[in-house]
């Protein structure tokens, strides 16, 4: 695995205030940049890493095998409850998800999750699951195409792509990413072709997501990890694009208010279920963006349990 190289790392672990002595759960593993942090940090604390992806977990493995506070789960973060059930834990002192692609992923060409190299259509971050690319590119509609583009890429472009996909597959199956590629550059007028930035980035990014249910499952594991936080206790939100930032930032807005309809002569002693800590998204510094330009798109938020 190359290098990697996690985004926000001094402000997530400062944000997070971790306690040597408590229990934290890494939702997203990846490279296990920001699991080393907060490992060096503990000592008779535990940190429990989720990854559905089992390349994740065996690199984290042979990573962190001097850490004997380090338990690596092998699950989607949808399913941590049942995971912290069979371990019988109820409440944690923090917790981080670090959203998207892991950079391993990305540069493992085999995994088809890249536009940089020509590899068969997959984009499964857990390779046992049944849906790919491959399927969404070849068995999916007009119309779920272009919902998928527009929605989840934000591709302003989506119905002249979906319909050049629709073409080029009447006459032979897309197999791969570059086929993917060239078929998008063809739906596209020049001066799209032009412009910055690669022309299939945003229909990647939504087959992506579509593929792996990113967004449909977000919410409810953030409600999740919220639930089994303690007081107090600290939940650190990274995302990458616009789609999931707003997921977390309406979910936060919501938890962090009572709504009292105006006018009733109410003294409100509720308290709501979290604090927003970070009043605006954090992003990173230029400094780190030139050293690591995955981190331009980067925000994180962080909220308290009350």
């Amino acid at each position: 695995m190359e290098k990697h190289v996690p985004v926000l790392l001094s402000e997530t672990i400062e944000l997070l205030k971790i306690n040597p002595d408590g229990v934290y759960l890494d939702m997203t593993l990846g490279g296990g940049g920001h699991s080393q942090a907060i490992l060096d940090k503990l000592t008779e604390g535990k940190l429990y890493g989720f990854d559905q992806d089992p390349y994740a977990i065996k690199y984290s493995i042979a990573r962190f095998k001097e850490y004997p506070s380090f338990y690596p789960i092998e699950a989607n973060f949808k399913d941590m409850i049942m995971e912290l059930n069979k371990r019988s834990i109820k409440e944690v002192d923090g917790i981080l998800f670090d959203l998207g692609v892991s950079s391993f992923q990305f540069d493992q060409a085999q995994r088809g999750f890249s536009y940089r190299f020509d590899a068969p259509l997959d984009m499964r971050m857990n390779p046992n699951n049944k849906l790919s690319a491959y399927n969404v590119i070849n068995d999916y509609d007009y119309e779920d195409l272009v919902k998928i583009f527009f929605e989840y890429g934000e591709e302003k472009y989506a119905r002249s792509i979906a319909k050049r996909i629709v073409q080029k597959r009447e006459t032979d199956e897309i197999f791969t990413t570059f086929q993917l590629v060239e078929a998008i550059k063809e739906a596209l007028p020049n001066k799209e072709l032009n412009k910055k930035g690669h022309p299939a980035k945003k229909v990647f990014q939504a087959i992506r997501i579509e593929v792996n249910q990113e967004l449909t499952i977000l919410e409810q594991a953030l409600i999740n990890a919220i639930d089994v936080l303690k007081k107090k206790g600290r939940l650190g939100v990274i995302t990458f694009h616009s789609l999931e930032d707003r997921i977390c930032k309406h979910l936060f807005r919501r938890l962090s208010t009572i709504d009292i309809p105006k006018g009733l002569p109410i003294i409100n002693k509720e308290e709501p279920i979290i604090s927003i800590v970070t009043k605006k998204a954090v992003i990173a510094s230029q400094n780190e963006i030139e050293e690591n330009f995955r981190a331009h798109s980067a925000k994180l938020r962080v909220i308290e349990k009350n």
